[in-house]
């Protein structure tokens, strides 16, 4: 099928009220049968393929054991492990029986779990091994309509006999006997499915209170896949990795909504630390994935570059300033002349192509990145490269996407323009709103924090932004987020945060300076890159907490901080910082498990520090508490280092 033929087909899919995600699932198989692979995992070192007919078939056996074990319309099903074809069959098994799918993040500890479930009302909880059906034991009296605990790993399972408790398989052999005493049920359950039915219950990461379950219809699904295809199309020949969680909205919008309608093929890694050398092996053609993703292989190329020869830094640093130069021009929408085409094409041929295939980004076509800010220096990094990385801006309540950059209009302080059906204003206070047939119908259980969200139509974001000449949106910030400085100014601490993770020695940073009278920053270094570092520089150090209050590591971290700051307005630059003994965490509630930060108890958590940082101490001595992931406690002690940064030079 040629890439002509492949897009024509896309355009006849006719998403109306009466089309649901099942329904397109028994369309898609009907046309790609046994002679297209749906998916392929990775298992034992060989990629194992799942045609589109099998696809169908595991699915009508979940569907019809679950409806044996008591599944009705409107029933939440609950699942939690890493991305797995049965994963993916679970849910779509789930929504084919009239179900709603709602996931969990897998490193999710005890509490979270159990809010979650008890909030969702979870019928059935779907779990991938013996660590995950734990979890669903020690919270199951606490969750009264909890009735089925499925499992799918037999690995660790052999002595487990409680009769809550049946696996995957049992429940596919309960489907085939449902399917020989009635051989149309599955059809007839996937029939009766409407477009503007909940087919998912979607948990909101919670930066600032417990998640919120957003309430998401087969409509909303299904017109946000297909607007963001019209201007991005896939092909049915294109490759597609799933690696990041299934609990995270941007996975289930490549995933669910563009990839049934395009028919694409869905890869699973064998294991989340093996992600991405089976990325490389299967050379996608199209990418979705959080800033951190992207700032960990800017990061892995820094510091590649950092252990180099000299010769290969040299041919890497004049690549570089070609590609940097070539790119801007992209950005300023000004022609290449042919002088800097054809030096584009031998850095290409010397340094880009390599590092490409080194990330498995050899065949992308779109790279996207979404759920958070990224600073310019990511952007202009990535196409200086050859990778075309877009910019989107949505959220869990609007399906995941409403506004994108397009591919010949990239500019890197913006989030690009709406996408087709996607309407977005700024109010009088500067909040964004937004209108698309792609808006939740609310959250489950929260009539007040719907009312607050949803005002006729729109849907209320809590960022705050405007709209350039170009129509481009440009956001600020969350709203509860902007600091007003010294001068009165408002500046983002999430972009300046975005900005100071160029450099390969932080990995995370949390900017301080709303009312106050200067910026400061609490810095977590990266711990490989610099301890890969000390032991060049002959540093001796035990752990993580010892290296990062070493006075050479706090020079170090100055200099990226000196380079942000230069570009900055005085009253905008970062005064004082410290480094903090820690990694942020999403097990001590700092981040969010898509690893945005909880800036609010984040702060409260760290005000001793902050406290000293405006206070004009260059020492605090603190005692805090970290949680692990099993629940346990543990006290820590530390000195904390507290040091200023030179001010010179800047705009």
């Amino acid at each position: 099928m040629s890439a002509a033929d492949e897009l024509s087909y896309f355009k006849e899919i006719s998403i109306t009220k009466d089309l649901t995600l099942p329904k397109l699932l028994l369309r898609q198989a009907e046309k790609f049968g046994s002679g297209k692979v749906a998916m392929r995992e990775k298992e034992y070192g060989i990629w194992r393929p799942v045609t589109w007919a099998k696809y169908l078939e595991n699915v009508k056996y979940i569907t019809l054991g679950l409806m044996s074990l008591g599944l009705e319309r409107g029933d939440k099903v609950i699942m939690i492990g890493d991305n797995r074809p049965e994963a993916l069959w679970t849910e779509m098994a789930a929504m084919c029986g009239g179900g709603i799918a709602a996931w969990l993040f897998q490193d999710c500890l005890m509490e979270e779990v159990q809010y979650i479930v008890d909030h969702s009302d979870a019928k059935f909880y779907v779990a991938e091994g013996q660590e995950e059906v734990d979890k669903a034991l020690a919270i199951r009296e606490r969750c009264p309509k909890l009735q089925k605990i499925i499992w799918d790993d037999p690995k660790g399972m052999r002595h487990y006999s409680d009769p809550m408790l049946i696996s995957l398989d049992e429940v596919m052999q309960l489907g085939r006997e449902k399917e020989k005493e009635n051989p149309n049920l599955f059809k007839e359950s996937v029939n009766a499915g409407k477009g503007d039915d909940v087919c998912l219950l979607f948990y909101t990461s919670g930066t600032t209170a417990k998640p919120k379950g957003a309430l998401l219809t087969h409509y909303n699904m299904l017109t946000m896949g297909r607007n963001l295809m019209t201007v991005d199309p896939c092909r049915p020949s294109d490759d597609f990795v799933s690696y990041l969680p299934f609990a995270w909205i941007g996975e289930q919008m490549m995933s669910i909504s563009a990839g049934l309608q395009v028919g694409f093929t869905i890869n699973f890694p064998e294991e989340p630390e093996t992600a991405q050398a089976n990325v490389r092996e299967i050379g996608p053609h199209v990418m979705f994935a959080p800033p951190r993703l992207y700032e960990q292989y800017t990061r892995e190329v820094q510091v590649k570059h950092l252990d180099a020869t000299w010769i290969k830094r040299k041919i890497f640093d004049i690549a570089f300033k070609i590609g940097y130069h070539t790119a801007d021009l992209k950005f300023a929408k000004k022609p290449i002349p042919v002088y800097w085409k054809f030096l584009r094409w031998l850095a290409d041929l010397a340094c880009f192509a390599k590092i490409r295939d080194h990330l498995g980004l050899s065949r992308v076509r779109h790279a996207y990145t979404g759920g958070a800010a990224m600073g310019p220096d990511h952007f202009r990094f990535f196409h200086s490269i050859g990778v075309n990385l877009k910019q989107i801006y949505g959220q869990t309540e609007i399906a995941g996407i409403s506004v994108v950059h397009r591919d010949d209009d990239i500019k890197f302080d913006t989030v690009g323009r709406p996408i087709p059906e996607t309407e977005v204003k700024i109010t009088e206070s500067g909040e964004i709103i937004s209108k698309s047939p792609s808006v939740f119908l609310g959250y489950y259980k929260m009539p007040e924090e719907t009312a607050k969200t949803l005002k006729d139509g729109w849907l209320y974001s809590g960022d705050t932004g405007f709209i350039d000449e170009d129509g481009h949106l440009v956001v600020f910030d969350r709203t509860k987020d902007i600091m007003i400085l010294s001068d009165g100014s408002k500046s983002s601490p999430q972009f300046l945060e975005a900005r100071l993770k160029y450099s390969p020695y932080l990995k995370d940073a949390l900017v301080v300076g709303h009312q106050r009278d200067y910026v400061t920053a609490i810095i977590c270094i990266d711990y490989k890159t610099v301890g890969k570092w000390a032991e060049d520089q002959g540093i001796a150090y035990t752990s993580y907490p010892e290296l990062s209050q070493d006075p050479r590591v706090y020079e170090l971290v100055k200099k990226p901080i000196m380079e942000v700051n230069k570009t900055l307005p005085e009253p905008a630059r970062i005064r004082r910082f410290a480094n903090l003994y820690k990694e942020f965490d999403a097990d001590d509630d700092e981040l969010t498990r898509t690893r945005k930060i909880r800036r609010a108890f984040v702060e409260n958590r760290y005000k001793d520090i902050i406290d000293a940082l405006y206070g004009g101490k260059d020492m605090l001595h603190m005692e805090t508490t970290i949680t692990y992931e099993d629940g346990r406690v543990a006290q820590i002690k530390q000195d904390i280092r507290i040091e200023d940064v030179p001010q010179h030079g800047g705009k």
